[in-house]
């Protein structure tokens, strides 16, 4: 049984998201404060973590960021913070997606479904090096490598970048990576456009003025030499 771990100081809101998330057959374990998640998660590993951003002592994008130190469990930001400044630095700080209160069930439901997709992808690649000049991509151990060295990147980063480079050369449009690696018909573009940029910091020399993960105005990204 897929386990999710849920960070949110509301009392209500706590009960009602793990009763319902028990009912739609996940274990649910439920803390008010993102030190209690951090301690939680060392304890049970969740599959996945549920995070709001308005917490007492340390806040939501704090908390993303220890995380994400030592642990590439797929995050989801739950909170009624609407402001696209909100969401970026979210994505930012190491987050896989964004959900605004008040959150239907079924939504967030699917949202974990697609994020176990991905990860079961990620875990069972084909056995491949794809190389890029001095850029390698290791399906077979999950790895990414930049002048030999291993750079690590996230489950959604490494699956974002593996469906790029089965497609090198080829530009994919926004809306098709959200389809292909978030599992959206329908979604917020900027997932998009943050993972990119948060790939670049770690693939490119350069990120400002890319070499591999390049932008084609007005159609989308395209990984190349």
């Amino acid at each position: 049984m897929t386990a999710v771990l849920l960070i949110e100081d509301d009392d209500r809101i706590r009960l009602a998201l793990a009763l319902a998330l028990e009912d739609e057959g996940y274990t649910a374990y439920a803390v008010a404060t993102a030190e209690e998640g951090l301690v939680e998660q060392l304890r049970v590993a969740a599959d996945t973590v549920l995070v709001d951003l308005m917490l007492p002592g340390m806040d939501g994008f704090e908390c993303i960021r220890q995380l994400r130190r030592t642990d590439d469990v797929p995050i989801v930001v739950i909170s009624a913070r609407d402001d696209t400044h909100d969401i970026v630095a979210a994505l930012e700080a190491g987050a896989d997606d964004y959900l605004i209160k008040p959150v239907a069930v079924k939504e967030l439901a699917a949202r974990l479904r697609a994020l176990r997709r991905r990860s079961r992808v990620a875990a069972t690649p084909a056995l491949r090096v794809l190389s890029f000049g001095d850029l390698e991509l290791r399906p077979e151990a999950g790895e990414v490598r930049l002048h030999g060295v291993e750079v690590p990147v996230t489950r959604t980063e490494f699956q974002l970048l593996c469906e790029l480079a089965e497609h090198a050369g080829q530009v994919l449009s926004r809306e098709q990576l959200l389809q292909r690696v978030w599992g959206y018909d329908i979604g917020d573009e900027r997932l998009v456009d943050v993972h990119v940029g948060r790939l670049r910091h770690k693939i490119e020399d350069i990120p400002s003025t890319p070499r591999h993960l390049v932008t084609v105005r007005g159609l989308g990204y395209k990984l190349q030499q």
